[in-house]
């Protein structure tokens, strides 16, 4: 494949976007475990100072020391896709994004232009009333929904898994969802963690490596279309934030899977920016400019063309280190998505 430039781009507010085109087939349409051996059967680039490696996920130990500590999201995906109709009958693709306080919540109508106050009648007697736009988003709604049952059970009886036309099938929710997750929440996986099984898992402890978990609920990947991410709903635990300060305290390195898990733990400082227990809504955004404060390293998937979620890459490893690593990542035809390939950032 021909040598492909990653440009860096700065608008008026100082924010960073990369911008390159990438190309259709290096988009992940199948899970690896279909196109390979197993969800951990995906390629591992890693970036460090010195350089880049070109490796494998089932090696991913051998870049880790003993005594860091590897931070997870346990947040579940639901089945967030049902599919509602106008009142003439037209069919409106609903993806039911995050909960809010009220029994409101945030929906897209994929792909379709609809008006306040415009009601959507859901399987199973069910009703979507969008109330309004959702901040100054496009696409995005608040909306009241009345349903027969709780909205996690009425998921479970009438949605399906939020899928994207680079896809090749209707896989089932269990391809969706991290081998660890517990906590139902998240209407797109948390997709740096789905290569993890839990043989690798072992295999890490065995090493001397730690485990922490977080939990955020994902909402509709709006970053990914160049919107700023927008308030989820996150926990850190007492023995995440314990286990953090410990890996610290004993020269340990702590590595974030997922850009939702550097904006949990980065939202969860104190005034001494030390790493608490706590919970709520966050709307952080990560950037050069303001930096991290909680994570040495990273474990990611790779981004769409500018996206949001790049400029905490950046914060991490620095403009020039993650440009040179997706220049890499493009000329060597690293898949991207959440059944793509693995980038470890490390400091």
């Amino acid at each position: 494949m021909p040598s492909t430039n990653v440009v860096l781009e700065r608008s008026a507010s100082e924010t960073h976007r990369f911008d390159f085109k990438l190309p259709r087939e290096l988009e992940a349409a199948t899970p690896p475990e279909v196109r390979g051996t197993g969800r951990d059967d995906v390629r591992l680039l890693v970036t460090t100072p010195h350089g880049l490696t070109h490796s494998h996920f089932r090696r991913l130990r051998e870049f880790l020391n003993p005594g860091d500590l590897i931070v997870l999201n346990r947040s579940a995906t639901v089945p967030a896709a049902l599919e509602a109709h106008r009142d003439d009958h037209t069919p409106v693709r609903l993806h039911i994004s995050t909960r809010l306080p009220a029994d409101l919540c945030i929906v897209e109508a994929y792909q379709t232009r609809v008006n306040q106050f415009e009601r959507l009648r859901l399987p199973g007697g069910g009703l979507a009333e969008l109330l309004t736009p959702y901040r100054d988003s496009r696409r995005l709604w608040v909306a009241r929904l009345y349903l027969p049952c709780g909205m996690i059970a009425y998921l479970g009886r009438y949605g399906a898994p939020i899928r994207y036309r680079h896809t090749s099938g209707e896989w089932g929710l269990q391809t969706y969802q991290n081998v660890f997750a517990e906590t139902p929440g998240s209407a797109e996986m948390p997709s740096a963690g789905r290569p993890f099984t839990h043989e690798g898992l072992a295999l890490l402890r065995e090493r001397g490596i730690d485990t922490g978990f977080v939990t955020l609920h994902a909402g509709v990947s709006s970053p990914e279309r160049d919107e700023p991410p927008y308030e989820e709903r996150y926990e850190v635990p007492a023995e995440t934030a314990l286990a953090v300060t410990r890996a610290r305290r004993n020269g340990g390195r702590v590595i974030a899977v997922g850009t939702t898990v550097v904006r949990a733990l980065e939202s969860s400082l104190d005034a001494r920016d030390r790493v608490v227990a706590s919970q709520g809504w966050t709307d952080l955004v990560v950037t050069p400019e303001r930096g991290v404060c909680t994570v040495d390293a990273l474990l990611t998937g790779f981004h769409e063309p500018r996206s949001s979620h790049i400029a905490m890459l950046e914060a991490i490893a620095g403009t020039e280190r993650i440009q040179t690593a997706y220049e890499a990542a493009l000329d060597n035809a690293y898949l991207w998505h959440e059944f793509g390939d693995s980038h470890l950032i490390l400091p």
